[in-house]
């Protein structure tokens, strides 16, 4: 038995492996408990094994590889073409082992520890800002329902509440003022985390010089070149920047037939947290081009000119996205328009 590939279809306990030979007959069809995952691998002569891009799947790139193995990440939606007949483990393995052989197959990079790391500060940040977000607005809508009405912004609200518990004329009631006061510690708490959470941050942007570098690009800071280190790495995976544009969906959905060319708004794949990241910087870059005559500003206003707002801002998102590609893959400085 001479095993070539391997398609892994991992879970959290119940493991389906698939193996086939090098003219793509099936060799092996095997079950495996998660304390065998390891051992069975160790045993197994060096191949490529094929994993679906999901949860646990870059901890276990790491395990395989350490068994001399070479492993590779697909997109689920890129496994779903070769699933024959009905969906259960033994068929999505065998689907990932026929997808992996595939030359054309675009793979999905595989994370270190560090790189997720980094991803997981950002993952907690995101959910507490959108924590935060949601207190302020139920707040503010508990406030209405006395006639108080509070500015949008957070700090309006952090500055603004003291004064309402404080003020004795209002509606509110000895009751509800302790309640807004519990509200307002628990906002105040999750402003302390978030703070901290962006000390962090601030601490691996220090201590990265591939972050320093792309930080240099108008529109991304400190914030944006750690979640895109910890996205890309070495940025290898990519063979140009147009590439990595398209894997963050920054690019125009295509729906072309008969040699007619249609295209459609940004595709919104890949990783949405980046692509907002990049947008949202971008959006402070056009709103102050308008004021600056070099070639980068003259560029965006015309792009705003010709497409409005929104589009400028997705277009120099992709621009941007392409210029970090370009530094972190060939290790080049940026050089700001003069």
């Amino acid at each position: 038995m001479s095993i070539t590939t391997v398609g892994l279809d991992i879970a959290k306990q119940i493991f389906q492996v698939h193996g086939a030979d090098a003219g793509g007959r099936a060799v092996l069809r095997r079950k495996l408990r998660r304390c065998q995952v390891a051992t069975f691998f160790a045993n197994l002569p060096p191949c490529v094994v094929g994993l679906e891009a999901c949860c646990g799947s870059h901890y276990w790139v790491r395990v395989l590889s350490r068994h001399g193995h070479t492993v590779r990440l697909i997109a689920p939606q890129f496994v779903k073409p070769y699933v024959k007949s009905n969906k259960n483990d033994a068929n999505d393995a065998e689907a990932i082992c026929e997808a992996v052989s595939r030359p054309q197959m675009r793979f999905v990079p595989a994370k270190s520890v560090e790189q997720q790391d980094i991803q997981c500060l950002h993952r907690v940040r995101s959910r507490l800002v959108s924590s935060r977000t949601q207190m302020a607005n139920q707040i503010r809508g508990l406030l209405s329902e006395y006639g108080i009405v509070l500015p949008e912004h957070v700090s309006q609200l952090r500055r603004g509440l003291p004064l309402v518990l404080e003020d004795a004329t209002n509606e509110l009631t000895a009751f509800s003022r302790r309640l807004f006061a519990s509200l307002y510690e628990e906002l105040l708490s999750l402003e302390e985390k978030i703070a901290a959470l962006d000390e962090q941050i601030g601490a691996v942007y220090q201590a990265s010089e591939p972050c320093q570098r792309i930080a240099a690009v108008e529109g991304i800071g400190p914030l944006t070149a750690t979640a895109l280190i910890a996205a890309m790495s070495d940025g290898k995976a990519f063979k140009n920047g147009r590439q990595f544009a398209a894997w963050l969906g920054l690019v125009p959905k295509q729906h072309s037939s008969g040699g007619k060319a249609r295209l459609l708004g940004i595709s919104k794949r890949g990783d949405p947290y980046l692509r907002c990241l990049l947008i949202h910087g971008a959006r402070s870059v056009v709103y102050r081009a308008s004021h600056k005559t070099d070639r980068r500003s003259l560029w965006i206003a015309d792009k705003q000119r010709r497409l409005g707002t929104p589009k400028a801002c997705v277009a120099l998102a992709n621009k941007n996205a392409r210029i970090v590609w370009s530094l972190i893959a060939r290790g080049e400085v940026y050089r700001r328009a003069a």
